[in-house]
């Protein structure tokens, strides 16, 4: 069995403020690019000289190497010390934005692309299994509500931030502005992260981490394949059906090995399995409005790139800024409230955004994306807490490694459907008119995600509880 270090013992050797610092900011950095590259595919389809299809991997990439690492992380964090995995995610991170910065060819910037999405995927795991460690329970809920300023906030303004920047530079410069924040970051652990994980005796398991990076890089691949193919298509169903026969044979080992990977043991927790069942869903939620309210905004109203992440700009502020708040609320009063009021706000959210219109206010939208973000501040990082609190101390890299696993299969799931959905009703609508037929099928997926958080919030009315589990 594995043994927790002495140093990982020292629980008041350190300054939680300067690790949280430090942490945040290279989580950050890593979580902003991954939709800092969305508006400037146009740009670089023409300098680069390939197809849509061809440089949507830019991002899908980027997603696709973030959910192969993850359930990996576990290991890492379990075996290394937290300076070392730290510099290895921001290390992989410069180096991939170098080359991005760098690239003259599309090869070589899917390539850095791919590197930047290992380190973001590294990243994630580390500071939440960090923050879990370096708090203690009754403060766990503000503190992860700073970690989901991160990861909701950042992704969210990236379309905004680089829509600025590529009006104004050329679409390297979103690789420029990186790199001195990046090196900065390294500069600042060097002297001042301390270790307050790894350092137990775990072994690789090299059969586990082919079966994990072929079946989750499959299955992964065939749900983005699904959103822009038929569900028939061959490179839809042939990796779908390779990922599940991996991730099968990925899942017999770990429950029958002595030191797994990832140990599944973390689903013993009702409260753990129910939450993320949930924060699934929440997620999935969050990804169809990122994808289809710009396409409504943009192909519908006509508006730019950068007016689109202005309008929905307002609804990412106020999820950073609600964040902590609802961190405070959870340590104060628990999970149900916040998961029953916050699921039933995005519920009515997703309701309300399928009455749109091709005349519909600018107004209407922001207040109603605004709205779904209330739901999601409310809902993902309060739940994601009460399950890994539920652990114990030595499950909580592996409790974040299949929390993040699971919420980017859902969210690569969610929208492969919700695509699939608006493409079928947008055929089947029988509107001559192109934009309204559009408009039409948006609407629908829409309604069908509203549907989908309903099934949350009945699991949450019957699940999700107040009661103080403690971790040990």
């Amino acid at each position: 069995m594995t043994q927790v270090s002495k140093e990982d013992k020292q629980d008041k050797d350190y300054n939680v403020i300067i690790i949280s610092g430090v942490i945040l900011l290279g989580a950050f950095v890593t979580f902003l690019n991954s939709t800092f590259m969305n508006v400037a595919l146009p740009d670089i389809m023409k300098e680069l000289n390939v197809s849509v299809s061809t440089v949507q991997w830019l991002s899908t990439g980027y997603m696709l190497a973030t959910g192969v690492i993850v359930p990996f992380t576990a290991f890492l964090i379990d075996r290394f010390k937290t300076r070392t995995v730290f510099f290895l995610a921001m290390g992989i991170f410069t180096i991939g934005t170098l080359v991005g910065a760098f690239a003259n060819n599309f090869a070589l910037l899917l390539l850095a692309r791919l590197i930047q999405g290992v380190a973001g995927g590294i990243m994630t795991s580390l500071m939440q299994t960090v923050f879990m460690i370096i708090f203690p329970k009754d403060k766990r809920g503000f503190a992860m509500g700073i970690v989901g300023i991160v990861t909701a906030f950042a992704p969210a303004i990236g379309p905004t931030l680089s829509g600025w920047i590529v009006n104004h530079y050329a679409w390297r410069y979103l690789f420029y502005v990186i790199v001195p924040f990046a090196v900065l970051d390294l500069i600042l652990g060097f002297f001042l992260l301390k270790n307050v994980t790894g350092g137990m005796k775990v072994s690789a398991s090299i059969l586990s981490f082919i079966a994990s990076t072929i079946g989750f890089g499959a299955l992964l691949y065939g749900f983005s394949n699904a959103g822009n193919y038929s569900w028939t298509a061959p490179s839809v169903y042939v990796p779908l059906i390779i990922g599940i026969v991996f991730i099968g044979f990925f899942v017999y080992r770990q429950l029958n090995m002595d030191e797994p990977m990832l140990d599944l043991n973390v689903f013993r927790s009702r409260v753990f399995t129910f939450s993320t069942i949930i924060v699934m869903i929440s997620y999935a939620a969050l990804i169809s409005s990122e994808l289809i309210l710009p396409m409504y905004l943009e192909n519908v109203k006509g508006h730019s790139a950068f007016d689109t992440g202005l309008i929905l700009m307002p609804g990412a502020i106020v999820m950073g800024v609600l964040n902590p708040v609802t961190g405070k609320l959870f340590d104060k009063y628990g999970p149900r409230m916040l998961a029953l009021s916050g699921l039933s706000i995005l519920t009515i959210g997703n309701v309300g955004l399928s009455f749109l219109t091709l005349n519909t206010s600018n107004l209407y939208v922001i207040v109603i994306y605004a709205l779904r973000m209330v739901g999601i501040s409310m809902t993902m990082m309060p739940l994601t807490t009460s399950g890994l609190n539920t652990l114990e101390r030595r499950l909580y890299a592996h409790g974040n490694a299949a929390n993040n696993t699971l919420r980017q299969l859902a969210g690569s799931i969610g929208s492969s459907i919700i695509i699939t959905i608006m493409s079928k009703a947008t055929a089947s609508s029988g509107i001559s008119n192109p934009l309204e037929a559009s408009v039409h099928g948006m609407n629908v997926s829409f309604a069908c995600t509203g549907g989908l958080t309903l099934v949350g919030l009945i699991i949450a009315f019957f699940v999700v509880k107040n009661r103080k589990a403690v971790s040990k």
